[in-house]
């Protein structure tokens, strides 16, 4: 294990493409420069490379922020870089053109699951546990998770292509536990299909959006056993396509993000005498989205990140829970804070954004400006 890693600055070069003014923002640690962005100010070089000369990283799959100074970013891997290193190499794989999503020739499994400070510094690599992801033919890690229920802080992170999910002590030292089994790819009680996502409940069970070829949601009662599973295949209410995201809501809402038919909307209620499921019961789908990749939820909105692979447009938007689009940020694709996609996202207590470019490979921090309009700012999740 690795901690206390010093982090190298990452020299950016300002352009006047997708951002609006420049600012140096004060805070305990050091001053930051930042661009506007849409309601926000983009850190610059936020995320500061600690990989060993000849990498950088892999496409940044999950984001958590378990506080304001430990964000948990897991990776693809390492993306190994071409020699010589082509000039216009900012420390992050995009800025050459290689996208690291589709570079699976130049992927190591290395440091696949580290933490930073507020800073973007890094604090902790877990690369003890590297081996888990040796060799997997896919793209691997896809989610990284922590229940605000749990008094342990066990550390969730959905392995899509083993088709397993690994919960962590919170300091990284132990594995306590796995679901699934290594390549294999099963629809019952013991295996999982491309698993994408978890979810917690209040009452200690746990959701598990199973997922790219299952099609389900199982349910762990409290102990982490299974209990029952609702969804299948089909275009009808209730059933997916492929299953990529899960966020709860108030009033017993359930949104599940599915990546070719739209949102999913669920209300827990339980009617033993319901056919479809006694205790989460399909209420609408919301259609009109992209690919919907990740959910966030506040007091008042549901927030989706969409990509369109087609015309490479990344956005967030704005929902009430009626499905009313409220507000719509496209990313920029273009100058120093471009996207490809936010494959993950994650909101501190500070109301910090924290997005994952999942095929530029990098995580970028966005602080919110004092003087934007607040209904254009992401507030922390809601906690039911």
């Amino acid at each position: 294990m690795k901690n206390n890693l010093n982090g190298l600055l990452t020299l950016l070069v300002l352009t006047a493409i997708g951002f609006q003014g420049c600012t140096d923002t004060t805070t305990e640690e050091e001053t930051m420069t930042t661009i506007d962005v849409g309601a926000y100010g983009a850190v610059q070089g936020w995320l500061k490379p600690f990989q060993e000369e000849g990498f950088a990283w892999g496409g940044n799959s999950g984001v958590y922020a378990e506080s304001t100074d430990r964000i948990f970013i897991i990776q693809r891997g390492e993306t190994r870089l071409p020699t010589p290193i082509p000039e216009g190499f900012e420390g992050w794989a995009g800025s050459i053109g290689i996208n690291a999503l589709f570079s699976a020739d130049l992927r190591t499994w290395q440091n696949v699951i580290f933490t930073v400070n507020r800073n973007g510094e890094v604090t902790d690599v877990w690369d003890q546990w590297d081996h888990l992801f040796a060799d997997l033919d896919g793209p691997g890690p896809h989610r990284i998770r922590i229940s605000p229920y749990d008094p342990d802080r066990h550390v969730w992170v959905v392995d899509e292509t083993g088709h397993r999910i690994f919960v962590f002590s919170n300091d990284g030292k132990e594995l306590v536990r796995t679901y699934g089994e290594r390549d294999v790819s099963a629809n019952d009680q013991t295996h999982l299909g491309k698993p994408q996502d978890v979810a917690f409940l209040p009452d200690g069970r746990t959701l598990i959006g199973d997922g790219l070829e299952n099609k389900r949601v199982i349910i762990l009662d409290e102990d982490g056993n299974y209990q029952s599973e609702f969804g299948e295949a089909g275009t009808g209410l209730g059933q997916f396509a492929e299953v990529h995201g899960l966020a709860l809501g108030p009033n017993g809402l359930l949104f599940v993000a599915d990546r070719q038919r739209g949102v999913h909307v669920f209300r827990q209620s339980y009617d033993p005498a319901r056919d479809y499921h006694p205790e989460f019961e399909p209420v609408t789908l919301w259609e009109g989205f992209a690919l919907a990749l990740d959910l966030h939820v506040t007091e008042e909105a549901l927030w989706v990140s969409e990509v369109n692979p087609g015309e490479r447009l990344p956005r967030l938007i704005k929902l009430d829970f009626e499905g009313n689009r409220l507000y719509e940020w496209d990313l920029p694709t273009e100058g120093p804070s471009r996207f490809i996609e936010s494959h993950s996202f994650a909101v501190d207590s500070e109301g910090n954004l924290y997005l994952s470019d999942n095929q530029n490979a990098r995580t970028h921090k966005f602080i919110p400006r004092e003087t934007a309009d607040p209904n254009q700012q992401l507030k922390p999740g809601f906690v039911p």
